[in-house]
């Protein structure tokens, strides 16, 4: 077996993949610029080294190869250090398609929105069907455990990610993987630090359309503009277009958010009682199912999976109540992803009162791209806090009729919502970073009140 030795292991994809390559018997070290719990906890309870820093002198001489996360970037020294020696290193996505990939039937799943729930989903469906798949997804499946499995079994599955390879690889992640099932889930413009525009994203799309073999799958949303001119650049693959009335499509359960079904035609598939909500996630489950099928499980077993699936941590994850107010920690990261995580909130909840906390973080996000479209994406709630600290070079445009607060701390936004607080309240955090922990110092801080 191998030494690996990874650069930047403490990122979600990163660490899953080092959690793979130990499963897979291979000897694994790593250094990161921030090395903390929960992952330095995680990968050091796998027996693995970890590094603070990029320090030269800290780096093994003796590993066979050197595995480069895209966060790393020329100047960095310990990658010039490699560099300069002419030790051989490769990127994350490339070891996994040539180590892990090789041989298995791939199933990834794509798109702007809902890629992690998605294959969150599709990994449980085929673990609770017997499958006992390999899998890498960009968060925790509660059912699961963990956001990377290792398994000598045909199928893998993957959250494919449109983000850069490394920092000699602009391709996107996904362009690696080669899957016979693929799923699009949806696209819109993203990740404004390394694409000028939507056409760019596209093309990394068309060119993982262009990797699905004959006999595989794809599988789209029906109507879905941004995604046909991705499928009008050439198609040589099956194309099944979720949705319509004579294929796959949800039944009608507005009236029970707490109800899936799923039909193709006049059959119905999926008549099932589960645990998620919103419109967003019913969608997410349809594909899920039908990328099942495509490898053979039956309808019966997804039904089942679906029913006990419990969610994906910070996906619309419920962290406390106190004080009858329900706190809950959300992944969103673009107005697209509040909008539908708000809306299936208030389908949810329609009697209570719904206050959001928005940390408008990603790379895309702080370049100013969603400035008049953020506070529209949030009308579902009935107020809104937004974190605007005085390193961002812009501020949300103000409009709607939801009451909009701006604070340029996460102190100061503490001490503005915690007095308008009261029992029958929702507070969702919403942010791709750790926003200074926010859900759980707001619970702390109302415990403290309780008492007083």
């Amino acid at each position: 077996m191998a030494h690996l030795h990874f650069l930047g292991i403490c990122g979600t994809f990163m660490g899953g993949l080092a959690r793979i390559a130990v499963e897979m018997g291979h000897r694994v070290t790593g250094m990161d610029a921030g090395v903390y719990p929960p992952m330095s906890d995680q990968l050091e309870a796998l027996g693995i080294e970890l590094i603070e820093g990029y320090s030269a002198g800290s780096l093994p001489t003796d590993a066979d190869v050197y595995v480069v996360g895209n966060a790393i970037s020329r100047g960095n020294e310990a990658l010039e250090h490699i560099l300069d020696r002419g030790w051989p290193y490769t990127s994350g996505p490339d070891w996994l398609a040539r180590e892990v990939l090789r041989d298995k039937w791939v199933l990834a799943v794509s798109g702007t929105h809902g890629k992690t729930t998605t294959t969150s989903m599709l990994a449980w469906i085929l673990e609770s069907a017997g499958y006992r798949p390999g899998f890498l997804v960009g968060g925790v499946p509660t059912n699961l455990g963990v956001s990377a499995r290792w398994s000598p079994e045909p199928f893998f599955v993957i959250e494919a990610d449109e983000y850069d390879s490394a920092f000699f690889d602009k391709r996107s992640k996904m362009i690696h993987y080669r899957p016979k099932t693929l799923i699009v889930n949806n696209l819109e413009y993203d990740h404004a630090d390394i694409f000028p525009d939507l056409k760019a994203i596209q093309i990394q799309f068309h060119h993982l359309v262009r990797t699905v073999p004959r006999i595989g799958r794809i599988l789209v949303p029906a109507g879905d503009e941004h995604v046909e001119a991705v499928l009008s650049m050439g198609l040589w693959s099956e194309c099944c277009r979720l949705g319509t009335p004579h294929g796959w499509h949800l039944g009608d359960d507005e009236g029970n958010p707490r109800q899936l079904s799923i039909f193709n035609g006049n059959e119905c598939l999926v008549s099932t009682p589960w645990k998620l909500f919103g419109e967003h996630n019913r969608r997410n489950a349809m594909m899920a199912a039908a990328a099942a099928s495509h490898v053979g499980v039956t309808a019966e077993a997804v039904a089942r999976a679906l029913a006990d699936f419990q969610g994906v941590a910070r996906r619309m994850e419920w962290v406390d109540a106190v004080q009858g107010i329900d706190i809950y920690d959300d992944f969103a990261h673009h107005p697209t992803a509040i909008r539908t995580t708000l809306e299936g909130a208030r389908k949810a909840f329609p009697n209570r009162r719904i206050i959001a906390a928005i940390d408008p973080r990603s790379n895309t996000m702080r370049q100013g791209i969603h400035r008049e479209t953020l506070v529209p994406a949030a009308q579902a709630a009935d107020q809104i806090f937004i974190h605007c600290p005085e390193q961002l070079s812009w501020k949300p445009a103000i409009s709607g009729k939801v009451p909009v607060v701006l604070e340029t701390s996460v102190d100061g936004l503490l001490q503005s919502l915690v007095p308008i607080l009261r029992s029958g309240d929702l507070v969702i955090s919403m942010s791709n970073g750790h926003f200074e922990h926010l859900p759980r110092r707001l619970a702390a801080t109302l415990k403290e009140r309780q008492h007083v």
